[in-house]
């Protein structure tokens, strides 16, 4: 049904186009053909006898084209619009999505650049098709090539519209309970009356200052994504009680709600990982604080305030995390540091089995991996790619991000 619709248009546009075409070429054929019966107006939109014959006659040799010309062009378009949809299934939604913005913005700039260059002389017409052409393509290619940027530009919305309600709620709160005390409590006796309210604030800080003794070690949204945390929790190593603020609980709900597909999937394993641990209650004690500090943003900044009111440290794997918790004094617990702590030492001499996986960023060498993750680049291994080979260490380079073994082989 449908190509007999797109058969029909396509019959019907050579037609029109056809008739148009001959229209303008009927005074050179009234030109050739001196007969006066031919200029005889038909009353039918001004149009002479002429006119109307070389309309018709064109309208049915284009249609006759259109007729026979349709079902090829019919095919090429099947060939074409199955060619887009699958370039279209390729893509991720979200990059479709930001391409059409793209395309849409940059349609737009086109059409008011045109405007002022379309009054050039002979080339002014075809400025504004060119603009279009060039920041429609540019549209496309950049807003898709920084989805990520453009997106995570607009991720304090959500954390302000929450902040917004969170505040209306706060200022709800007194408004209400004052109104029931007027109901229902007697008047406060007049001695009372000097005494200033206790602000929610102090309430939650006296009630912090009574765990202290609990060996608190607070976790922080990284450590709980990368997940190694469980592992270490099992070993048994860690004492205390492992604290998870309901901030920290938040701010993985949001990365688990994100509309990007890599954040959605490490915040659901970050969920998971605290499930895991959860049930694992034999090894560690797990505790969820329900605490918060509205005067402060930044997740981390109340992580180190929560810590400094509970006397606990934090256990992180953010180097900058890091850093600011142990100029504030709290006391923090690296696992990247533990990691790189409890790798078994080389020493240059030693021998060892490894396969070369991949070339080196020198000319000639290759690279392998200990189980543990640590690499080893390997002198003159680049022959000796996708092989297991023996061979001996030459150095052991450790940084603040890993160990690396330089080695060559036996």
């Amino acid at each position: 049904m449908l190509d007999k619709v797109i058969k029909f248009f396509i019959t019907l546009t050579c037609a029109i186009v056809g008739g148009a075409a001959l229209r303008q070429a009927s005074p050179f054929l009234i030109s050739y053909i001196n007969l006066e019966f031919f200029q005889i107006e038909t009353g039918i939109f001004e149009l002479t006898l002429a006119s109307l014959v070389c309309i018709i006659a064109g309208a049915f040799v284009g249609g006759l084209i259109g007729f026979f010309v349709s079902p090829y062009l019919i095919g090429k378009l099947r060939s074409f619009t199955s060619f887009v949809e699958k370039q279209l299934s390729k893509m991720p939604i979200n990059d479709v999505i930001a391409g059409a913005i793209g395309l849409a913005i940059g349609l737009i700039i086109a059409n008011l650049l045109g405007n002022a260059f379309a009054r050039i002389p002979i080339v002014g017409n075809y400025i504004p098709i060119i603009f279009s052409l060039v920041l429609g393509y540019l549209g496309v290619r950049i807003t898709i090539k920084k989805r990520k940027e453009l997106t995570g530009s607009f991720d304090f919305i959500p954390h302000m519209i929450k902040d917004i309600l969170r505040s209306r709620e706060a200022d709800k709160a007194p408004k209400e309970t004052k109104e029931l005390e007027k109901v229902v409590a007697p008047p406060p006796p007049p001695v009372q009356e000097e005494n200033p309210p206790v602000e929610k604030a102090k309430v939650n800080l006296v009630k912090l200052q009574e765990h202290k003794n609990k060996n608190y070690k607070l976790l922080d949204t990284n450590v709980i994504i990368d997940g190694r945390i469980a592992d270490i929790c099992k070993t048994g190593f860690l004492e205390g009680t492992l604290l998870i603020p309901v901030f920290v609980l938040e701010e993985l709900q949001y990365i688990a709600d994100s509309s990007d597909t890599l954040r959605r999937v490490r915040g659901r394993r970050g969920l998971d990982v605290l499930q895991k641990i959860r049930e694992d209650e034999s090894n560690m004690e797990v505790e969820i604080m329900n605490v918060d500090f509205e005067d402060i943003q930044g997740v981390d900044s109340k992580l180190v305030r929560l810590a400094q009111k509970l006397g606990g440290k934090i256990i992180t794997n953010d180097f900058n995390l890091n850093k600011v918790a142990q100029l504030r004094g709290v006391a923090v617990l690296n696992i990247n540091e533990l990691s790189n702590a409890v790798k078994p030492v080389v020493i240059p001499g030693e021998t060892m089995k490894v396969q070369v996986v991949k070339d080196g960023k020198e000319p000639g060498q290759g690279v392998a991996y200990l189980d543990d993750g640590t690499m080893i680049v390997i002198e003159n291994g680049h022959r000796y790619l996708s092989r297991t080979i023996s061979v001996e260490v030459t150095s052991a380079l450790q940084t603040s991000a890993g160990r690396m073994i330089f080695a060559k082989p036996r």
